[in-house]
């Protein structure tokens, strides 16, 4: 007999659903519930939506168009979203150019157990939010702008490290 996983807590599913609608600029269409992704023991990723097993690069496909979506284990109901994010940011780091420097990556490591961490999360999420508004107001003029964007983000970055001692 097949075991059903255990039933999630539809509040949190909707609060997390808020929340991601809000950090995309919530539409009518983004406020529907998350389409659910379970991963399965043998690491396949199924869409409950589309009722197939699908890969990384579809699941990437589903961020780069604004996809609201949850990864679930099949069997605990665990919410594995995080993870399958980190991933592919993993896969596209190795895949080519990467984004970050080491010097970037290893400043966020020296976040973690710093009294800093949570401002630090927000700090990225907020600088985020402002390039990606810019970068949709300014259409074909984004190279420009991202080069400006960036050189701002790197003095910003490195005040804000050196106001807490920690090396930019």
């Amino acid at each position: 007999m097949a075991r059903k996983p255990p039933a999630t807590d539809t509040r949190s599913k909707s609060q997390e659903a808020a929340q991601d609608a809000d950090s995309h600029g919530a539409t009518a269409a983004q406020t529907k519930p998350p389409r659910v992704i379970k991963k399965y023991p043998n690491r396949r990723l199924y869409d409950t939506q589309s009722s197939s097993y699908v890969t990384l690069t579809e699941i990437k496909q589903l961020v780069m168009e604004g996809h609201s979506f949850v990864v679930r284990d099949a069997k605990s109901g665990e919410d594995l979203t995080r993870s399958l994010l980190l991933q592919i940011i993993l896969e596209e780091e190795s895949a080519g150019v990467p984004m970050f420097t080491e010097a970037v990556l290893s400043n966020i490591i020296r976040f973690y157990g710093h009294a800093m961490q949570g401002h630090m999360g927000a700090y990225l999420e907020s600088n985020l939010q402002s390039l990606m508004m810019m970068q949709s107001k300014m259409g074909h003029q984004q190279q420009n702008i991202m080069s400006q964007m960036q050189e701002q983000m790197q003095k910003q970055t490195a005040q804000f490290l050196s106001a807490f001692g920690l090396k930019p």
